[in-house]
């Protein structure tokens, strides 16, 4: 989980994880795990994220925070990405504990 909050540090430019905070230039992260994509209420998405569907479980998040103009072409995430599978482990299992109740590990 620390080195989850470390990682966060990059995403924090651009996402709040507050639960209640407002968007910054990147949707409120709080709850993301399991939550649909794209469905931040008054948050303008790309067409591409928005047509693409399905929830940010585990592997979603896994494979987007890889390479997310690579995984979801056409996104607006302007982020290389990370490189390090222990580091996006790391980032999830820290946004898994952004929630009133964390979804269950897999």
């Amino acid at each position: 989980l620390e080195n989850g909050e470390k990682i966060y540090k990059k995403c924090g430019a651009c996402h709040n994880y507050k639960k209640g905070s407002k968007a910054k230039i990147g949707p409120n992260l709080w709850n993301i795990v399991n939550r649909s994509k794209a469905n931040i209420e008054g948050f303008a998405y790309s067409k591409s994220l928005s047509e693409y569907g399905g929830m940010w479980n585990y592997e979603e998040l896994n494979n987007f925070l890889f390479k997310p103009k690579k995984y979801i072409p056409g996104t607006k995430m302007n982020f290389a990405g990370l490189k390090k599978a222990q580091d996006r482990a790391d980032l999830i299992l820290w946004l898994r504990q952004q929630s009133d109740n964390p979804v269950s590990l897999p």
